[in-house]
C-alpha cells in the first residue's frame, strides 16, 4: 500500500501557500522523494485545484534550505527549486516548510539555469520581517543551487530519473496502493 504525504508550503507569517498530497516513493542519500503522475492537482492556499499537466517528483533534502521539483517532459522547466526553511517532518505523513520566495530553475530546452523572484524576496523581507540569518541562509542557498543545478551536480544530474520513472510509467495517482 502506498503512503500519502501532505506537503504544506507556508509563507513566513504561517499562512498556507502551495499544498498537495503526494505519494511517498522512498529515500536515498539525497533525501526523501515524493511523486505524482500527470493530471494530479495541488492548491495555492485554500484556492481551487490547480492541475499538473506532467508527472513530477519532489525531493526534500535533509537539513538544507531548499526543495526541488523534477518535471517530466515536455514541461519547459525541467527543475524548479524553491528556497525554503529546512523541511520539517511533522509526522511520517506530513512535511512543511516556509517558502522564502527565491527560486532556481533549469530550462529543459537549453539547460539555462536562473535565479528568479529576487523582487518578491526583497518585498517579503520587509513585509514579513525576515531575520538577517534567514536572509543570509536564503541567499547562500540560492548561490549554491545556481551552481549545483547549472553544473548538473547530484541530485540535479540523473539521481531523479528512477524516481520520476516510478510515477511517469505506472500512472498511479495519489490514491493508488
Amino acid at each position: 500500500m502506498c503512503r500519502l504525504v501532505q506537503v504544506n508550503y507556508r509563507k513566513y507569517d504561517g499562512s498556507l501557500h502551495w499544498n498537495l498530497r503526494m505519494r511517498r516513493l522512498g529515500e536515498d542519500e539525497h533525501g526523501v522523494w515524493l511523486g505524482l503522475p500527470a493530471d494530479s492537482v495541488m492548491r495555492k492556499g485554500h484556492g481551487p485545484d490547480v492541475r499538473l499537466d506532467v508527472a513530477h517528483v519532489l525531493l526534500f533534502p535533509r537539513a538544507a534550505w531548499w526543495t526541488a521539483v523534477f518535471n517530466a517532459a515536455p514541461r519547459e522547466t525541467e527543475i524548479y527549486c524553491d528556497i525554503t526553511t529546512p523541511p520539517q517532518w511533522v509526522s511520517p505523513d506530513e512535511v512543511t516548510m516556509v517558502d522564502l520566495d527565491l527560486d532556481v530553475i533549469r530550462k529543459r530546452t537549453d539547460g539555462t539555469t536562473l535565479l528568479i523572484d529576487q523582487d518578491e524576496f526583497a518585498e517579503h523581507q520587509v513585509r514579513y520581517g525576515y531575520p538577517a540569518e534567514v536572509v543570509a541562509e536564503a541567499e547562500a542557498s540560492g548561490r549554491w543551487l545556481l551552481e549545483a543545478v547549472g553544473s548538473g551536480a547530484e541530485p540535479f544530474g540523473t539521481a531523479h530519473a528512477s524516481w520520476l520513472a516510478m510515477v511517469s510509467q505506472d500512472g498511479a495517482g495519489p490514491d493508488a496502493g
